[in-house]
């Protein structure tokens, strides 16, 4: 009988390195796909931080006593009007019973991202108009406040669809 070597041998496994294997590639694809995700979840975390808690919430909820009668005064001054959005300008034409001051200021506050509000101060351009240069707004459904230190009136604002929004009393 003759020695039969393991080379010779055809019923003998081949030996591959490791690296060639594809269990040691199935094992440790887990570990590597959960680090991808903790930092693909870190980045969107740093990245997208949202500012929807604010800081000073006691202080807000106690002013919105003072929010609403500022509603209060803007009925109570008959104010309304309309707000439009035009190509590098915002146009607010507003009506009263009472006087209206030269100046204005205009909050536009973003649905969800409170780093694209934006506030512009308008100026009386004629009878019952104020104006204001505006750059252009992303597409979203905006508030819009116009106010005074004694009033305020708002509207809902769609920066994607061209026309005059209806201003009233109270924010919506």
């Amino acid at each position: 009988m003759s020695a039969v070597t393991a080379e010779a041998d055809p019923k003998a496994p081949s030996r591959k390195p490791w690296y060639r294997e594809p269990w040691p590639w199935l094992l440790a694809s887990g570990p590597a796909i959960v680090v991808v995700a903790g930092l693909t979840t870190a980045v969107i975390a740093f990245r997208g931080a949202d500012g929807l808690v604010a800081d000073d919430y006691y202080k807000q909820g106690l002013a919105i006593n003072r929010e609403i009668a500022r509603d209060e005064a803007a009925r109570a001054l008959g104010i309304t009007g309309e707000l439009t959005l035009e190509p590098g300008r915002i146009r607010v034409t507003l009506r009263a019973s009472a006087t209206l001051p030269d100046r204005l200021t205009i909050r536009l506050a973003h649905p969800s991202r409170a780093s694209e509000d934006r506030v512009a101060h308008l100026a009386r351009t004629g009878e019952g108009i104020w104006e204001a240069p505006l750059a252009p707004l992303s597409a979203a459904h905006w508030t819009a406040i116009v106010e005074t230190p004694q009033w305020r009136i708002s509207a809902l604002v769609d920066s994607r669809k061209p026309g005059p929004a209806p201003l009233a009393p109270g924010v919506r």
